[in-house]
């Protein structure tokens, strides 16, 4: 592996920006995390295409990062290459009702737009943060709405082969999960919605962003939702709860006292911190309830 090589290949050659040793607490939503040897940002195609392949030729590893909201970075960082997804990634147009986003855009800008454009479809997804192509890759949503079933194609870029345009109904959509494969790389979702009054709309993000707002701590650095709700119908908060862990802190991380499948940075918490009290929280469900819980956060820069 050549980080020296690769940095020299692509720094002033590329559209975007190209960083050593950038911190990823300044880009996850958990405000936590150590250095990536690398961090670049493409703005377009030919920038993205010419990136993967230097770090090919160098036998850099790497990966794709959204906004960071589903991901707990190592406080030792990332050895490899950060990718994010930039500039012409982060158009939108609006067709009859068709939305075709680029994966670099956030999320909210296009529930926004789908507003604007009195179409209905994303209100499940309002106070969702991160980019369009991290919550493909995730099949994000709720237990019962998920992103996967309003797409009606995507645009990915598979390394060594090129880019392929795939229908939405080629993907198996799971909770949380997508049957793409590990190194596709989402580049642009089209989505299919369907007309709905503005008014309409509003009222029914309202009521869900209410909701979300008495329920989980939005205001406060997460990761989000941390462990997938087992089969069965229980949630998996409330198994949580039930073993009176609210409130339980491990350092500067602490289960959220407003929703137990939170685990939120009160200030200062690591990685370490976070790991430690994922490893109680599962250990104390797993003795009380006899089901072993899995985790829907992406942890990067970890050696297992």
């Amino acid at each position: 592996m050549s980080l020296p090589n690769a940095y020299m290949a692509l720094a002033g050659a590329i559209d975007g920006e190209v960083l050593r040793d950038e911190r990823m607490s300044r880009h996850t939503t958990y405000r936590i995390g150590g250095p990536a040897d690398l961090f670049v940002t493409c703005d377009s195609l030919p920038a993205l295409t010419r990136c993967l392949e230097v770090l090919a030729e160098q036998r850099v590893p790497w990966v794709v990062l959204g906004r960071g909201s589903n991901v707990l970075v190592a406080d030792e960082g990332y050895r490899g290459c950060v990718v994010c997804l930039r500039g012409s990634f982060c158009d939108v147009s609006v067709e009859g009702g068709l939305a075709c986003a680029g994966a670099g855009m956030m999320l909210s800008r296009l529930v926004s737009t789908s507003i604007s454009c009195e179409l209905g479809g994303l209100e499940p997804f309002a106070g969702i943060p991160g980019s369009v192509g991290g919550a493909i890759a995730m099949n994000a949503g709720t237990r019962r709405e998920w992103i996967g079933s309003l797409v009606r194609d995507l645009v990915v870029l598979r390394p060594g082969e090129g880019l392929r345009r795939v229908s939405g109904s080629e993907v198996a959509w799971g909770y949380r999960s997508t049957s793409l494969a590990v190194d596709d790389v989402v580049l642009e979702a089209t989505l299919s919605l369907e007309p709905r009054p503005k008014d309409d709309i509003v009222r029914d993000m309202e009521r869900r962003l209410v909701r979300r707002r008495a329920s989980q701590p939005l205001g406060e650095p997460s990761c989000g939702s941390v462990f997938r709700n087992p089969g069965g119908g229980m949630a998996v908060g409330s198994m949580i709860e039930g073993c009176g862990l609210k409130g339980l802190s491990v350092g500067g991380a602490r289960v959220s006292p407003r929703h137990a499948n939170f685990i939120v940075n009160d200030g200062g918490a690591t990685a370490a911190d976070v790991l430690e009290l994922i490893r109680r929280v599962r250990d104390a469900v797993g003795e009380a309830y006899g089901v072993e819980l899995e985790t829907e956060v992406r942890f990067l820069g970890f050696s297992s």
